[in-house]
């Protein structure tokens, strides 16, 4: 007998794919179709069992019914060709035994219509208890999902937040389990459709056998040896449910095994890999209803090649959703709702966003998409130019909280100390919540990721010993010449990474938050190649300098500095945050306006804000000579009676400076 060819895959029950529901409902269309069918062999026998006097129409009947098997067409038939000959050869034997006798009711009653009723009542009762019983687990978890797809990002409730990863971890393990024992089920029913067909007939024929003494050794000896094979061959398949079902019991237990974090949304333990080229799951797609209305609708998408494809549930193959090849993607903020993510075709002209439902998959999905813009997959070796180009742009999609913050409370290094470092600014630290991106930087804030001078300005700049007004909207009112006599002079070697107005300059976050977005920009824009300055801390100003003209880029008072800060993950990384004024309003005063500026040093970035600090001291302690004498007894001079703080760092650097450097970041 034949191995059953079509079954439920137990470990795809999980994942609940559009491929896993289209197989699904052929499962259940063979099931449907195996319901009317016994129902109406069932009719068939009863009729025979309670309508002796009628028992030749009966059996007429009976054995068209048992031919019509083979006319079912099943739709996972393939494999039953033995059974649909066994029948035919039982109808032949029915019509040839159209007698019956009163005494035959008992043995028809134990071996053929129990046996149907017992099929029927409890395997096809058992399939349709179980369907409603998935289809009610999927209903609760498309429920549960929805309610936390809308959960808010900002300031949201963390019970509530807690309560909706409980339901959804829950409905989705009850939607597992029910899947699991509705496959199973239906995968055995392929087995006990064939002994529940061949069983009956079994019976029937032996109680017609050993009731019929007249003719009984012809008809044995014709039907000895296909009765034989006929109970081999149920016996067969009965062993191979029995392998079946003991194999998916165990698989069920393995999968029932799990963690409950396999079953909550944003509790992935695994890595994030950043060099696939092709990827697949459920993501909400935000679709536009009328003018100013939207709805967001949970869709299973997949990439095949260069493009981006969508299944919905029902469906037998996806449809093409967008040409991914040269398309851009970035990470958005849209209705408050978390990993939302937005990719625009090479044009502009066609645009989506999309929302993932863990920061894995938010992650993996944009590198999936920016590897396969680039064309990744056409090329021999895609895996290993995905890991060489995804090495330079991790920090396209590094969230705001991966930068690590100082703990509240925590002391800060001895500033005092000579040589000591610190990422401390001189600024007050904001306490409490950490403030959201939107409330440091506005989006869609522009950036700019160079600094250039017309060739007229520099000239002035020299003439006028270093007084300028900065392209960042920053003046300098306040300066003045930088004296020779500076108490403090050091120089550090920098790569300007970029500057951008922010909301606030009174606490660290906001240079954090734009650390990230200036990487993150350079990152999806290709931009990673910048130019070596030099940045002289004095005890008046900031000064960025060209290392082969001499000539200063920009330079900015100490005054103006109110925040700054080195990066807690990457040291190389610093910036600081300069205030200025803006008189578009018409306001005699100005209003105040912010500027970050982000630098890569070749050194630790906490070195320069420790200058940076020790420059503030100095400016505070001009103030009072007894501090400023006693400032100067505790730290080391230079011959010149500078302050000795560093080695110097720019000796190594000035023949490099001629060319552009490859930025580290």
């Amino acid at each position: 007998m034949p191995a059953v060819h079509h079954k439920l895959l137990l470990e795809e029950a999980l994942q609940d794919s559009p491929q896993t529901r289209s197989l699904l409902s052929v499962f259940e269309e063979d099931s449907g179709t195996l319901t009317d069918y016994t129902n109406q062999l069932l009719q068939s026998m009863q009729r025979v069992f309670g309508a002796q006097s009628e028992m030749g129409l009966a059996t007429e009947q009976l054995s068209q019914q048992l031919l019509d098997y083979e006319k079912k067409n099943f739709a996972l038939g393939k494999g039953d060709e033995e059974v649909i000959v066994t029948l035919q050869n039982f109808a032949k034997t029915v019509g040839e035994l159209n007698s019956l006798h009163s005494e035959l009711a008992n043995q028809m009653a134990d071996g053929m219509v129990f046996p149907l009723i017992q099929f029927r009542e409890k395997d096809l009762t058992e399939i349709s208890t179980l369907k409603e019983i998935f289809g009610i687990a999927t209903d609760e978890h498309e429920a549960a999902m929805v309610k936390y797809s809308r959960l808010p990002k900002k300031k949201e409730n963390e019970k509530l937040k807690s309560d909706l990863v409980k339901e959804v971890a829950y409905t989705r393990r009850k939607q597992h389990q029910g899947s699991l024992q509705y496959y199973c089920a239906l995968n055995a029913l392929q087995y006990r459709k064939r002994v529940a067909m061949l069983e009956p007939m079994l019976g029937y024929t032996k109680a017609q056998i050993s009731f019929f003494k007249k003719g009984i050794e012809l008809v044995s000896k014709k039907m000895d040896n296909f009765l034989s094979s006929v109970s081999n061959m149920t016996q067969n398949i009965q062993a191979q449910l029995d392998v079946e079902a003991e194999a998916m019991r165990g698989s069920q237990r393995e999968f029932l095994s799990v963690e409950d974090t396999v079953y909550m949304p944003d509790k992935d333990t695994e890595p994030v890999n950043r060099t696939l080229i092709q990827k697949a799951g459920y993501l909400n797609i935000r679709n536009k209803t009328g003018l100013v209305t939207t709805a967001w609708d949970r869709l299973y998408f997949f990439t095949q090649g260069g493009n981006l494809m969508c299944q919905p549930r029902g469906a037998v193959a996806g449809g093409m959703v967008l040409d991914l090849d040269n398309s851009s993607v970035m990470a958005v903020e849209c209705e408050d709702r978390r990993y939302c993510f937005q990719i625009t075709s090479p044009s502009g002209k066609t645009s989506m966003i999309l929302q993932a439902e863990s920061k894995r998959e938010y992650e993996e999905w944009i590198c999936t998409v920016n590897n396969i813009s680039r064309q990744i997959y056409l090329t021999d070796n895609p895996e290993a130019v995905a890991i060489r180009l995804n090495q330079t742009a991790i920090q396209a999609v590094t969230p705001i909280t991966s930068f690590e913050k100082r703990p509240e409370g925590s002391p800060n290094p001895d500033r005092a100390k000579p040589g000591g470092v610190h990422a401390a600014s001189g600024g007050s630290q904001k306490t409490g919540a950490a403030p959201e991106p939107e409330d440091l930087i506005a989006p869609g804030t522009p950036i700019q990721f160079d600094i250039m001078l017309p060739a007229s300005e520099f000239q002035d700049q020299n003439r006028a010993g270093g007084r300028r007004t900065n392209p960042f909207g920053e003046t300098d009112d306040d300066c003045s010449t930088e004296s020779d006599d500076s108490l403090l002079q050091q120089v550090f070697a920098v790569r300007f990474q970029g500057s951008m107005a922010v909301r606030c300059g009174n606490n660290q976050e906001v240079i954090y938050e734009a650390m990230r977005q200036v990487l993150a920009a350079r990152a999806i824009h290709n931009i990673f190649r910048t130019t070596e300055s030099h940045l002289m801390v004095t005890s008046s100003s900031l000064r960025l300098i060209d290392p082969q003209t001499q000539v200063t880029r920009i330079s900015f008072q100490l005054g103006e500095v109110c925040q700054f800060a080195a990066h807690q993950e990457n040291g190389r990384l610093m910036g600081f945050v300069v205030e200025g004024r803006d008189w578009s309003d018409g306001d005699e005063e100005g209003e105040p306006s912010f500027s970050t500026f982000v630098f890569e040093s070749n050194t630790e970035g906490e070195k320069i804000c420790y200058t940076i600090n020790l420059a503030k001291d100095i400016t505070e302690a001009k103030k009072d000579p007894e501090a400023l004498a006693q400032l100067m007894k505790n730290m080391p001079l230079t011959n010149d009676g500078k302050f000795l703080l560093l080695e110097p760092e720019t000796g190594d650097t000035t023949n490099g400076a001629e060319e552009d450097l490859e930025s580290e970041a």
